[in-house]
This record gives structure tokens, sequence and C-alpha cells, in this order.
């Protein structure tokens, strides 16, 4: 297996250049469906056959919008001002399904045999590939999205999609953790400090992701190993911490507390993606009491992207509604509700320029970005998930 090697995406930056990686997110999920999906996927991707995909949608030519739209993306992850100028200025009227793992999206696609009526998709770059080869996403008509010449170069002809034919960058994060500093009064600084915090002062006070690959992560960044190992002995050894020793303190899996449990307080420690740590400081009654960590010595990256089922039922609209999100006005507004970094041009320093808030929380210093790695769904992917079911066993979620 691969060493995690420093991070490769060229992205550009006032003075200097940074790099980025190859990059992936939230990669596994529980329920065997999902996972069997996933395989599924796999499976039909070598050969190059037809795939799981039906009958294709109609395609866009550039004609009448359609009077609807419907998006299946990752939870609370446009600004509502955004999504409703949409329907406002253009008229489609808007319906957005959430799900929470890439293994979730295709498997419901795979399901329903690419017919399941969703236009907008929003997949990780890593899982891209395997969905065109199989017919699940449409062809864009880039002529129908001129707004893409905001869009930074440096987010634009990634490997997964040298030519951007089917894929689009909306945007891309990270991972660490955060903690109520009036209930944990020590500086915590790495995962290490994470993993001994949440066995003891943060025993039953705990929050990690909902998802497999974060939660092993974990112990994988805390020890120096690669995440993406495949060496069974390590796995073992993840599997008796994660489970054993971990598990029994944790008291939610959560992948989305930035919109709920940090403004509730409702936990003192969280693993948490960086820009729902940043939502949910600025909804709290009392922010000063967060403090969010990138986690190190290493942690991972993502990047999300806009996409059209290949069976959309609105291709038009489909194809307006990523020309309307890629404006600049309509990214800045996308970054200060997510608080993420959305690959347009210039908008670290437009962001500056307009005084959003916790900057530190969406931009990244070559130095983090150096530690940051990109994942990969491998053949200890079942090994993954069932750590992670054992866990939430455990821990009796």
């Amino acid at each position: 297996m691969a060493e995690n090697n420093p991070l490769r995406i060229l992205a550009s930056h006032p003075g200097t250049d940074r790099l980025i990686g190859e990059l992936s997110r939230r990669k596994l999920f529980s329920l065997a469906g999902v996972v069997g999906g996933t395989a599924l996927l796999v499976a039909c991707t070598p050969g190059g056959g037809s795939g799981p995909a039906g009958k294709p949608g109609p395609q866009a030519s550039g004609g009448e919008l359609e009077g609807s739209l419907s998006m299946y993306s990752w939870g609370d992850y446009d600004a509502p001002e955004v999504l409703s100028a949409f329907t406002k200025d253009l008229g489609p009227k808007l319906t957005v399904d959430s799900f929470g793992s890439n293994e979730e999206l295709i498997a419901k696609l795979v399901a329903a045999k690419g017919t399941g009526g969703y236009d907008i998709i929003v997949p990780t770059g890593a899982f891209i590939p395997q969905m065109i080869q199989n017919k699940l996403l449409m062809k864009l008509n880039k002529s129908l999205i001129p707004n893409l010449s905001h869009m930074d170069p440096a987010f634009l002809g990634r490997s997964w999609d040298p030519g951007n034919d089917y894929s689009v960058c909306k945007a891309w994060g990270t991972t660490g953790f955060m903690y109520d500093t009036t209930v944990i009064t020590r500086d915590l600084r790495t995962w290490s400090d994470f993993l001994d915090c949440a066995q003891n002062e943060a025993s039953g006070k705990t929050s990690v992701l909902d998802d497999p690959a974060e939660i092993t992560g974990m112990y994988y960044w805390s020890h120096g190993i690669d995440w993406n190992t495949t060496d069974n002995a390590e796995i073992d050894k993840c599997e008796d911490f994660i489970v054993n020793k971990l598990a029994p303190h944790i008291a939610a899996f959560d992948s989305y507390p930035g919109s709920g449990a940090i403004p509730q307080s409702a936990h003192a420690l969280l693993e948490v993606w960086n820009g729902d740590a940043r939502q949910g400081i600025l909804a709290s009654d009392n922010p000063e009491k967060w403090q969010w960590v990138l986690g190190s010595p290493a942690t991972e990256l993502w990047m999300d992207n806009w996409a059209i089922s290949s069976s959309a039922p609105h291709p038009e609209a489909a194809h307006a509604f990523i020309n309307f999100v890629l404006t600049p006005e309509n990214q800045l507004k996308n970054v200060d509700y997510i608080g993420y970094h959305t690959g347009a041009k210039d908008i670290e320093q437009i962001a500056k320029d307009e005084g959003l808030e916790m900057l530190d929380l969406v931009f990244f210093s070559p130095a983090q970005l150096e530690t940051m790695h990109d994942g990969a769904v491998n053949e200890a992917q079942e090994r993954t998930v069932d750590i992670y079911n054992k866990a939430k066993a455990a821990a009796g979620a």
C-alpha cells in the first residue's frame, strides 16, 4: 500500500502555491445494502459493461427550464438564500434530500437502476470515475455553464474528471475536533489528546462522526499509521482500541453537530468537519467557550462535486442551477454558510475583504495542508464497516 504522500493538487493562494491532494470524503456506510450497492458499482466497472444505470434521461440543449428540480446532497450543505434565490430568479421549484455517505448515494442510484428521479447529485471525487463508467452521471453541456469561468483553474481538471465533462468542484474540507473549554480545562492539540480525553474527563460527553472511515481514522492518524492500511495486524489493533477502549465512552455518532449539538452544548468533545464546526460555533450563544483543533499529526482532505444524474428528468434546470451557484456572489454566500472553500477564483481574499468570520476554519496554510491526506476505498472496507458497527453496539448507539 502506498504511503500517505504530500498532497498534490496545486491551489492558488495569495503570494504562494499550496498543495491539496487527490481527494476523497466520508466514504463508508454501515448498512449492508449501501455497502452492497457500492460493491456492485465497483464490480461492474472493470469490464466496462453497460453498468447498472437505466435509460438515460433527456439531454440539456439550452431550452426552456422545467418547472421543478430535485437535489440529493450532503445535509445542510447550501446557503438557504442561494437555494430560494434560484427559484425566485429562474422559476424551477427546488426540493432537496440528503444522504450521509457516498455509498448511500451510489446504492440508491444503483438500486433504482439510475431512475431515482434526482437531478443534481454531489459525489466525492474518488467515486466519480466508477460512476461515469457505470453510466450514473450525465455528461455536462458546458456551453450552458458559462460561470465555470469564475472557478479557480486549480480546482478544475482533477484526475477523476480531467475535462470536467461530468463534474465541477462544489467544496472541499478536512476533519478535526472541538471541545468545550468550560468542561475540558486542559489544552488538546492532537488526535492522541482527543482519544485520551474521550476516555477520561469527556467520557459520556464525546461525539464522533457517524462514518466508519472517520472513526477508524482517528486511531490511525494518532498512531502515525496510513489510514488506508490493509495490514490485518494494524486493523486488529484498531478494532481492539475503537471497540473495547473508546466506544464505551462515546455518547453520540453525529456527522452534523453544527446544526444541533454544538449550539445546544450537548457534548463537550466532538469530532467534526471544519465547516460544520464553524457553523456550530457561529450559532452558539457562547462561542468563546469552543476551541477548534485541526487533527494532528495527520488528518484527511476531501472534495465534493456538482454533478447531474444520467437519468435526470430536469436537465435544463439542473444545468441552470449549477451555473447559478457558480456566480461569485453565490459562491461567497455558500462559503459563509457552509464554511468550506468552494474552489472559486480569489475566494479567500474576497472572503477576507467582506469580513467573513472565522476564516481560519475555512482556509488553511501550506503547512496545515501538508498534514492532510486522501483516503481510499480498498479491500479493508468491510473490516472498517465492521469496526464501525461493533463500536456503535459497544456504545449502545
